[in-house]
């Protein structure tokens, strides 16, 4: 299959939240940085909870990268942004920068799996 500007495009998209995923969510709680206990604790979880957390996400992201099984990483990896979001509403956090931010990561990686999975397009197709 030859590869479109639009599949570039959801490739260069997916990479980049892939890329966000790892360095500002998976990295410091699987390496056990007080950065990711102190922010798990600020939001109202035990400790210890950082480092499964991090294992789970790890899991989804690599079904989402994975073309196989991208659409069942894409729907976990929503049930993670809900309990974040979740979380977020909870503690009272503002609105557009903290509860909202689960909605921006949910669009962008179903955008970028839209644009590079034809079978994606097809299930969801953009109508005038």
């Amino acid at each position: 299959m030859k590869a479109t500007p639009t599949i570039w495009t959801g490739r260069v998209l997916t990479a980049l939240f892939a890329l966000f995923i790892l360095g500002a969510s998976v990295t410091p709680k699987l390496l056990g940085m007080p950065v990711a206990e102190e922010t798990m604790n600020q939001l109202g979880w035990p400790p210890g909870y950082a480092f499964g957390i991090g294992i789970l996400e790890l899991v989804c992201l690599v079904l989402y990268l994975y073309p196989r099984t991208n659409i069942l990483g894409a729907i976990l990896f929503m049930g993670v942004f809900g309990g974040a979001m979740a979380t977020q509403i909870r503690t009272g956090n503002p609105l557009f920068s903290h509860q909202l931010f689960s909605i921006y990561l949910g669009l962008f990686m179903w955008g970028g799996l839209w644009l590079r999975d034809p079978q994606v397009r097809a299930m969801f197709p953009l109508r005038r």
